[in-house]
């Protein structure tokens, strides 16, 4: 017997015979295989036994991405891309979540008790959500009538000729920021500071004391005439602000196509700053009309007809644009795009939304709604009117006069609207669409030359506005935000609903004496500017438009542009219309 010292692969141990060894060395490879087979079909059946579902599992979860292979396969290539896209998607969706998770503070352990109870939360009280839900819908209104700009660029430049197009827009754009400037410098302090009768004294540049949001005795500062709403002093002054801005924009419609940029500027900051604060001191600064128990709710006086004044006194001491007034005719001017005029009509409409239901400077929900129900019911009305008036008066119905009519009755019914029902508001606004079109072929016939008919719609709708306060009028007490800060009933009471003529004449005093006021400082001003810098551009610029002449660029660079000496189109027979072939009136 051989001993034989243990081999590589195990080492035999043991005594064999040689044939034996001679044997186990010849076969070697086939014993190990033997062995190899036997221990795994041992572990198998152990995994079996420990781990009866891990071949099932296996198998299905071979079958399955088998199954989604054969499924992307028969994709398009398209969607075959999007698979690893969503698959990018859910792994970066899975790492915020886990991100999130890791990133939160861990949970506080729980408090000791103590003896004394923990201070609660601070709760806001009734009082400051009012003046936070008054303040937000101050804030909103106030955005609404800012963006009434955007509409008064667009009607007046679609209403204007091509070649002044880019010299309008300019108008429009910077006014605000003019006016912006002005009235905080002295034109806030100058209509709601603190002062006498006819002007006020404090306030300028938003300075002095100020409690605000306290009302009425609680509040302690320089703007008493604003002591009635419970909004911040910034708040009120970005409303009021909104306000001057539209007033100096009405001018920019009449005096178009002819004055001089520079001069236009200079105008603007003195119709914001000075004679609009000061008229307008004396109707909601506490002034002498205030205390005459004159009623202007949002402005169809102390806004538009204020503007309008100024526009037709800058139009009549600029004179027509040449070529408009001929051989004793009058030679139409038509607007060059009635499409953008139309959607200037619709965002004015929109923004008298913030203009008239925002004056009420508070979130009352009654008033908002009644007051923009009023509102958009003499806008519709005015709009009718005016196309009926302008089809059997002009012959066609006219676009640009249904625009005027529609401007008509929202400027009619802005004085009035939270004092009357809403079937007043109709009457009122179909009143307002048949003056706006004989307004316009008035003027005409005066040779005031108002490209846009800023004058025929604020200033004689306003005027009327103003006098329907004295008509339609509830009288006070009449809805139930008409009562002061102690509960008392205020507010106008017009003929018609038997309140006698007190109001009205009221309302005629205020209209002779603003429109007085206006007209003379107008009048200063623009005499003024003619005589130190010349309002007017020379005949040369006019003829070739203002872009050109005032701005050194085109709106409509490479485009043809108009025939002769500004495409002039002798008027219908039958009157006067806008962009279809007559002289296009304004907003």
């Amino acid at each position: 017997m051989l001993s034989l010292r243990p081999m590589g692969y195990g080492g035999l141990i043991g005594s064999f015979s040689n044939r034996t060894v001679w044997l186990c060395l010849e076969h070697r490879g086939n014993i190990i295989e033997v062995m190899s087979n036997l221990t795994q079909k041992k572990l198998k059946g152990r995994n079996k036994r420990l781990y009866p579902r891990w071949g099932a599992a296996t198998n299905l979860a071979f079958r399955t991405v088998k199954r989604l292979k054969i499924a992307i396969g028969r994709l398009t290539p398209c969607w075959q891309a999007c698979v690893p896209l969503a698959t990018l998607i859910l792994l970066a969706w899975g790492c915020a979540a886990i991100a999130q998770m890791e990133s939160a503070p861990a949970p506080l352990p729980a408090p000791i008790p103590e003896t004394a109870p923990a201070p609660a939360a601070a709760v806001p009280t009734v009082a400051e959500l009012k003046v936070a839900l008054d303040t937000l819908w101050v804030a909103i209104a106030a955005f609404l009538v800012f963006f009434m700009n955007a509409g008064f660029c667009m009607l007046e430049t679609g209403l204007c000729r091509q070649k002044n197009a880019v010299n309008v827009l300019s108008k429009n754009l910077i006014v605000f920021a003019l006016a912006t400037v002005a009235f905080w410098a002295i034109g806030f302090g100058l209509m709601f500071g603190d002062g006498n009768d006819f002007i006020g004294l404090n306030g300028f540049f938003l300075t002095g004391a100020d409690n605000s949001p306290a009302t009425g005795a609680a509040y302690d500062g320089v703007f008493d005439a604003l002591n009635w709403t419970g909004v911040p002093l910034s708040a009120k002054f970005l409303f009021e602000l909104a306000f001057a801005g539209t007033a100096a924009t009405i001018v920019s419609g009449a005096v178009a196509e002819r004055i001089k940029f520079i001069n236009f500027l200079i105008f603007s900051l003195l119709l914001a700053g000075i004679s609009y604060p000061i008229s307008g001191h004396w109707i909601w600064g506490g002034g002498w009309l205030h205390k005459a128990g004159f009623y202007d709710f949002a402005g169809s006086t102390a806004v538009h007809s204020v503007g309008g004044w100024a526009a037709l006194m800058g139009a009549a001491f600029l004179g027509p644009r040449r070529g408009k007034y001929e051989d004793g005719q009058s030679f139409a001017m038509p607007g060059h795009n009635m499409s953008i005029a139309t959607l200037g009509c619709l965002i004015l409409w929109l923004g008298w939304f913030g203009f008239n239901p925002g004056s009420i400077m508070a979130a009352n929900p009654e008033a908002i709604s009644h007051i923009a129900v009023t509102t958009n019911m003499s806008g519709a009305a005015g709009g009718i009117a005016a196309t009926i008036t302008s089809w059997r008066y002009l012959g066609k119905p006219d676009l640009s006069m249904i625009i005027n009519g529609i401007l008509a009755g929202l400027v009619s019914v802005t004085g009035s609207c939270a004092y009357i029902k809403i079937g007043s508001a109709f009457a009122i606004g179909l009143i307002a669409g048949i003056l706006v079109v004989f307004a316009v072929t008035f003027f005409d016939r005066l040779k005031i030359d108002d490209p846009v008919g800023a004058t025929s719609v604020h200033l004689v709708c306003g005027i009327w506005g103003t006098l329907a306060v004295g008509l339609f009028s509830v009288g006070p007490g009449g809805f139930p935000w008409m009562v002061d800060l102690q509960g008392k009933p205020v507010g106008p009471h017009g003929l018609f609903m038997g309140g006698g003529g007190e109001t009205l004449l009221a309302q005629i005093v205020g209209i002779v004496s603003v429109g007085g006021l206006t007209v003379l400082l107008s009048t200063l001003f623009w005499l003024g500017l003619k005589a130190t810098l010349g309002i007017r551009v020379s005949p040369q610029e006019e003829f070739a438009g203002l872009d050109i002449g005032e701005h050194g660029m085109e709106a409509y660079s490479g485009f043809a542009k108009e025939a002769g000496a500004g495409g002039f189109i002798p008027e219908r027979p039958t009157g006067m219309g806008g962009g279809s072939g007559g002289m296009p009136k304004r907003r």
